[in-house]
């Protein structure tokens, strides 16, 4: 497969695509999911909780740490993870623009 070549896409085509991608892959929507679930920070049972392996758990989370859905804090040994609130409430905003969307009721077809 090419390479995407973002540059000619709008700032917020590329955003919407990054989020699209972020919640395009099963285990991290289970990592939300729970997050959002237990209402608290979680600290590594999400190996239990997701049925993955410890290292595709971590790859998953440092997915969606980078995108800011989540945040972590390093406690003793471990890393805490939580929903970050301010980075999902700009990506459910920015998300419902794009899909609130409507066709006229000219249709082309």
């Amino acid at each position: 497969m090419g390479l995407v070549k973002t540059e000619i896409f709008t700032d917020d085509q590329n955003e919407i695509a990054v989020l699209a991608k972020a919640l395009g892959h099963p285990a991290r929507v289970a990592i939300l999911q729970h997050l959002f679930k237990i209402n608290s920070c979680v600290c590594g049972d999400l190996v239990h909780e997701i049925g993955l392996a410890q290292a595709t758990i971590s790859q998953h989370l440092k997915e969606l740490k980078n995108l800011g859905l989540i945040k972590g804090n390093i406690e003793g040994t471990s890393v805490c993870y939580c929903i970050d609130n301010t980075n999902w409430s700009k990506m459910k905003e920015v998300l419902f623009l794009f899909l609130n969307q409507d066709l006229s009721k000219e249709n082309c077809c």
